[in-house]
């Protein structure tokens, strides 16, 4: 275990490590106030992902392959001791934070959540009225005896465990009721402005009008103790590929199930009695471990509705309008636009319209006789979707490669692939076993000199909504060679048949692997040559071992490395003798950084790419990524600086990783250099 530690770091713990990065957000008072609300809630939201996948893998691991060593040297069993450890501490933070730093900062600014002491006497009547209006009509007490076992509970759902004493209409003494709170109530409650007391934003959570009401649905009978909690499911779906037919049905079929799938997580209110909390693991067959006690609501993700409950502009973000190229300025067309050269766009910065644009002008052209797609999160409300299937429609050759594997996305990818072969496109899902993660775009067009390919290739989705969340980058081009490696990778999703030669791409899980290792080798050769080697990589996440290893090897060699992780990062920088040319920083600020850039000095040729892919096993082998140069010489030199150099010198939102895999915020010296804010400030209006 000794030698791979001190090479790995654990994958869950530095998933940990990132969202104390988020919860900081919180904490940062130059932030506007109902931002930094958000940031607090967008831990709970992650933390809720990481439960239902990480640490359910681990419980799989643990139960199936318990003498199994993880990356780092640990097995699955001290692995969740430490993560569910680091965890706690975690929580116990966040809702600290909470209490003591952001409700009493908006109780400064008018915007109050009253306890149930805090109550007047014109306020519990009002409370009253809408618990008889409101709530009373939809809930379902349900007493546990013979007849009414342990209701299933539904994932990441708020329930109510009742004692009760006495005996109901029935004769019946069971002493333990649940109740549970119906998704489509809201959890937090906005109360009139004439009985707030002054305060124009006076809120009360649902949790506090159940627990004052709650005896109403036990007449004649003692509520003793009433308690919040929460479960936590494995949400991770399992196909087997010779077990089915249809990859759609099937999938369909395991969706159902997904809300009832094992229990990983228990949340209780910390006024639960520890004979409470025995019963309810006893329920949901988990241990005293998995168990976690909050002082406030179990469920902090729904307090992100306040931003839109309160109109406070001067407390949160300043909104902005992203710009366009200049090269979209022109009174030109779209396609003439992108055929007088490849057109960068950073994103949130730049507009991602004019991606919209395309397939806009694609549907309605008569010149275009083919779209090809690949899609994996474009969410529910997509404006890409209906021109796909209004191009279907017009009679257009539309193919879609829909992802129904995307994670937490499958039914809203289901859905559209279901509209889209209704239109009459051709839809197809991949291969089995390798998720579409790779963002291709391809127009057809004919036009005097032939048919001509317009193509997108991006970081990011092709979701308009988190394109004004995510930084990513996109880029437009009719290079022949580009689009010719996008067809035949098209030609490979929908068809059968071998790989093809690529001509400028790189593609998982066949070439980009290869290209990564043999990059960072050649950086090697130039340093041990004598001659200047520099690698600058920005992605989410760093876990794959071989790439780590290379790296290790060229920083012994001489080779200075830059890296830019979000998120987690399984190397260990600064170790002396290991990597002592190697520095990693995360930068977390106003947008979640999303994008793939790697730059390879490469005796000043400059090899600079986009990618759809992290450096993470997965991306490498299990998914269809793709990987493109960046060549044309005004663009690289922009592409560095807005992706690159920039977040090198930022000193605001930046966080330097330490050896052990803690981070250490940035040290402010000199002026302050933010690069989300100087993008912000040279692209937007």
């Amino acid at each position: 275990m000794a030698d791979q530690e001190q090479t790995m770091l654990n994958r869950e713990l530095g998933l940990i490590e990132f969202n104390r990065r988020v919860l900081a957000q919180a904490e940062d008072p130059r932030l506007p106030l109902l931002e930094r609300l958000k940031f607090l809630c967008i831990v709970s939201s992650n933390l809720d992902e990481f439960f239902e996948v990480r640490v359910a893998w681990l419980k799989e691991v643990k139960e199936h392959t318990p003498e199994r060593i993880l990356a780092d040297g640990r097995n699955a069993e001290q692995c969740l001791e430490k993560v569910c450890a680091g965890a706690r501490q975690l929580i116990q933070e966040q809702y600290g934070v909470m209490r003591e730093v952001i409700f009493p900062a908006l109780r400064d600014e008018s915007i109050q959540f009253l306890r149930r002491i805090e109550w007047t006497i014109e306020q519990q009547e009002w409370v009253k009225a809408f618990f008889h209006r409101e709530l009373m009509p939809i809930l379902t007490p349900i007493g546990l005896d013979p007849s009414h076992p342990f209701p299933k509970v539904l994932n990441k759902s708020l329930n109510f465990a009742v004692e009760l004493e006495g005996r109901d209409a029935f004769g019946r003494q069971s002493g333990i009721a649940i109740v549970q709170a119906p998704r489509i109530l809201p959890r937090v409650i906005q109360l009139p402005a004439e009985i707030s007391d002054g305060h124009p934003h006076t809120f009360v959570f649902l949790s506090s009008i159940l627990h004052s009401h709650v005896h109403e649905l036990f007449l004649g009978m003692t509520v003793k103790g009433c308690y919040q909690f929460r479960v936590t499911r494995n949400s991770e779906l399992n196909l087997e590929e010779e077990d089915m037919k249809n990859l759609r049905t099937a999938l369909q079929g395991e969706l159902r199930h997904r809300q009832f799938g094992d229990a990983v997580r228990l949340e209780v209110a910390d006024t639960c009695p520890p004979h409470m909390e025995e019963f309810l693991l006893t329920q949901f067959g988990l241990d005293k471990r998995d168990v976690f006690r909050v002082d406030g609501p179990v469920n902090l993700v729904r307090l992100m509705q306040l931003a839109d409950l309160v109109d406070r502009p001067d407390l949160k973000f300043k909104p902005f309008v992203p710009s366009l190229p200049p090269a979209l300025d022109k009174k030109i067309g779209l396609f003439e636009a992108i055929g007088q050269g490849d057109i960068l766009l950073h994103h949130p910065y730049q507009s991602f319209q004019p991606v919209i644009d395309l397939l806009n002008l694609a549907a309605t052209d008569p010149q275009v006789v083919a779209i090809k797609m690949t899609v994996y999160r474009t969410g529910t409300d997509s404006v890409l979707m209906d021109s796909l299937i209004a191009a279907a429609r017009a009679g257009k050759q539309v193919t879609v490669v829909v992802e129904l594997m995307a994670r937490f996305d499958e039914e809203a990818n289901i859905s559209w692939a279901s509209q889209l072969e209704d239109a009459g496109a051709h839809v197809v899902y991949g291969v089995f076993g390798y998720k579409v993660h790779a963002k291709m775009l391809m127009v057809v067009r004919r036009e005097e000199r032939g048919l001509i390919r317009y193509v997108h290739l991006g970081t990011g989705n092709y979701h308009p909504r988190t394109a004004r969340l995510y930084t990513d980058f996109g880029l437009l081009t009719c290079n022949e060679k580009v689009a010719s490696d996008v067809n035949d990778i098209f030609v490979q999703l929908t068809g059968l048949g071998r790989a093809s030669k690529l001509y400028l791409l790189h593609q998982s899980p066949f070439t980009l692997h290869s290209m990564i290792l043999e990059s960072i080798d050649r950086e090697i050769q130039h340093a041990e040559a004598g001659r200047q080697a520099q690698i600058i990589a920005k992605m989410n996440a760093l876990l794959d071992p071989q790439v780590i290893t290379s790296l290790y090897r060229a920083s012994q060699a001489g080779v200075k490395i830059q890296l830019i992780v979000r998120g987690v990062c399984a190397l260990r920088p600064g170790v002396p003798g290991l990597s002592d040319n190697i520095t990693v920083r995360s930068i977390v600020g106003r947008f979640l950084e999303h994008p793939r850039v790697f730059y390879f000095y490469n005796d000043r040729e400059e090899d600079l790419y986009i990618a759809s892919a992290d450096w993470m096993g997965r991306n490498f082998f299990r998914r269809i990524e793709t990987c493109v140069p960046i060549v044309d010489a005004k663009l690289k030199r922009r592409l560095i600086k807005e992706a690159l150099r920039l977040y090198l010198e930022d000193n605001v939102n930046a966080w330097e990783m330490q050896p052990d895999g803690s981070y250490r915020r940035k040290a402010v010296r000199g002026r302050l250099r933010c690069a989300q804010d100087t993008l912000l400030e040279e692209y937007t209006h």
